[in-house]
C-alpha cells in the first residue's frame, strides 16, 4: 500500500465516479448555489470527500479549532454523490458483528448500537438546530421475504433482534399486504430502528449549516496525494497544502493508492415513480411511509415516499454502472412483481450510485500514517455510520479520546483482497451466485 505520488495527474473520471444519470433525490431539490473557490491554498485540515463521514468530520474540527481553516474537496456537487443517492434510511442497528477479533458478537452488537443511538440522537439534533428540512421521520422499517429460504433468514435476524433486546412485530401475508398493498411478501416483522430521510436533502443542509471556518470546493476531484510536510493535495485546478489530511471519499480512497488491497466499488441502481393517484396510494396501506428491506441481499428495497411517490431499489455491478435501459428493466420487473395492479409501473428518475465493499464486512477507521486518517468501506451503511465515524475520526485528529472512539478503534479491518482479474472475477461470480440465490426476494 502506498500513496500516489506522481507528477502525472490521472483523469479526473478515474477517481471519482461518473453517473450516467442524475441523482433523483437531488433533482427534485431546486438547484445548488456552490460557493466560491477557497482565496487561499493552506489549511490546516483538507478532508477529501463531503459525504456523510467527511462532513461530520470538518463539523467536529471546526467546532473544536475554530480558529484553523478547514478544506472539503467534493468531485461532485453536494447532492449528487453517493451521500445523495441512497435510500434514505437511517437504521440504528449493527450491520456486521463479527469483527471483534476475541469479543463476542453479542459485545460487538452492544458497541455499534451504543455508538448508533448517540449518532442518530446527534444527528437530529443538527436537523432540529439548522432546521434542515430532509423529511426526517422514524416511521421504522419492514423486513420482508417473498420466498421459504426469505422467510427462514427473516426468523434468524429476528434470533439476533431478541438477544440484543430489539422490539418487533410480525405480520404473515395477509396482515403485510394490509400495511404495504401488496401480496407478494409471504411473511416479515416491522421495527421501530429506522429513520426515513431524504437523502440529498439531509447532505445538502448538513453542508451549508458547517461552521464558518469550514469551506468546501466542489465539483473538483483530487487526483493525486502527495505525502511530503505538509501534505500537498493536488486537484484537476489547483494545488493544496494542509498539515493533516483526512480520507473519507469512501471506495474512491483506492484510486488514491489508500488501501487498494482492501476495499472495492460497486454500483447499486433505484427509481423513483411520479406521484401516484389518490387511487393508487389508497391501496398502499394507512401510512404515509414505509419501507421494506428484502430478506437477501441482493433483493429489492421498497419505499412509500412522503409526497406520494414509490421507490425501488435492487441490482448490482462492479466498478462501473450498467445501461440504463438494462436498470430500468429490471427495477421495472420488481415494482411490477410487488404491485400488479398499479395505473403504470412507469418511472421519473433512475439512477445508480456506489457503495464501498469490503471482503470481511469491515471499514478502516484510523490514523493510517502520522497526520493522514482514513474512514473508508462503509459497506452499504454510510448515513449513521458514516456519520458516527466521521465525528469520531474528527475528534481522533485533534487528540480527543473517548469509550465510542475505543470501540471503534477495536474492530477489525478489511481482509486483504487479491488483485483485478482475479479480484473482478470473484467479485462478479459472486454477485451472479447471490442474484440467482436470491429468487423471489428480487
Amino acid at each position: 500500500m502506498s500513496i500516489i505520488k506522481s507528477s502525472k495527474c490521472p483523469v479526473a473520471a478515474d477517481v471519482s465516479p461518473v453517473y450516467k444519470q442524475e441523482s433523483g433525490w437531488n433533482a427534485m431539490l431546486p438547484k445548488r448555489f456552490q460557493q466560491s473557490r477557497p482565496s487561499t491554498s493552506r489549511f490546516a485540515t483538507i478532508i477529501i470527500g463531503a459525504g456523510y463521514t467527511g462532513l461530520a468530520a470538518a463539523r467536529r474540527i471546526a467546532e473544536l479549532r475554530p480558529n484553523e481553516n478547514v478544506l472539503v474537496i467534493e468531485a461532485s456537487t453536494i447532492g449528487e454523490g453517493s451521500a445523495g443517492r441512497n435510500s434514505g434510511f437511517i437504521i440504528d442497528l449493527p450491520h456486521n458483528t463479527k469483527m471483534g477479533g476475541h469479543t463476542s458478537p453479542l459485545e460487538i452488537a452492544r458497541k455499534q448500537i451504543r455508538m448508533y443511538n448517540a449518532g442518530r440522537n446527534w444527528l437530529k439534533q443538527l436537523v432540529d438546530e439548522h432546521r434542515i428540512d430532509c423529511g426526517w421521520n422514524p416511521a421504522g422499517k419492514y423486513h420482508a421475504a417473498a420466498g421459504s429460504e426469505g422467510a427462514a433468514s427473516l426468523c434468524g435476524v429476528l434470533n439476533q433482534y431478541k438477544e440484543w433486546g430489539i422490539p418487533f412485530t410480525e405480520f404473515d401475508r395477509d396482515g403485510l399486504q394490509e400495511k404495504l398493498g401488496s401480496s407478494y411478501y409471504q411473511y416479515g416483522f416491522h421495527s421501530p430502528n429506522n429513520v426515513f430521510v431524504q437523502p440529498a436533502a439531509l447532505i445538502r443542509g448538513l453542508a451549508d449549516s458547517l461552521p464558518k471556518n469550514v469551506v468546501i470546493l466542489e465539483n473538483e476531484a483530487v487526483v493525486t496525494l502527495e505525502e511530503s510536510k505538509p501534505f500537498l493535495v493536488k486537484t484537476v485546478n489547483g494545488e493544496y497544502k494542509s498539515d493533516r489530511v483526512i480520507i473519507a471519499n469512501n471506495g474512491f480512497a483506492a484510486k488514491l493508492g489508500i488501501l487498494r488491497d482492501r476495499i472495492f466499488t460497486i454500483f447499486t441502481y433505484a427509481a423513483v415513480t411520479p406521484r401516484l393517484s389518490e387511487e393508487e396510494l389508497a391501496s398502499l396501506g394507512n401510512c404515509r411511509e414505509w419501507g421494506v428491506i428484502p430478506a437477501n441481499r441482493l433483493g429489492t428495497t421498497m419505499r412509500r415516499i412522503q409526497d406520494g411517490r414509490m421507490m425501488v431499489r435492487s441490482a448490482y455491478s462492479y466498478e462501473r454502472e450498467q445501461p440504463t435501459e438494462k436498470t430500468r428493466a429490471l427495477l421495472t420487473d420488481a415494482y411490477r412483481r410487488r404491485f400488479p395492479n398499479m395505473n403504470s409501473c412507469r418511472f421519473e428518475y433512475i439512477w445508480g450510485g456506489t457503495t464501498a465493499l469490503t471482503r470481511n464486512g469491515a471499514s478502516y477507521f484510523g490514523e493510517l500514517r502520522k497526520g493522514l486518517y482514513v474512514s473508508v468501506g462503509c459497506n452499504g451503511a454510510g448515513v449513521l455510520k458514516g456519520s458516527v465515524f466521521g465525528k469520531l475520526l474528527g475528534e481522533m485528529a485533534m487528540g480527543l479520546d473517548s469509550v465510542s472512539l475505543a470501540d471503534v478503534l477495536s474492530f477489525d479491518g478489511p481482509n486483504w483482497l487479491p488483485p483485478d482479474p482475479i479480484r473482478k472475477i470473484a467479485i462478479t461470480s459472486a454477485i451472479r451466485y447471490q442474484a440467482v440465490k436470491a429468487g423471489p426476494e428480487r
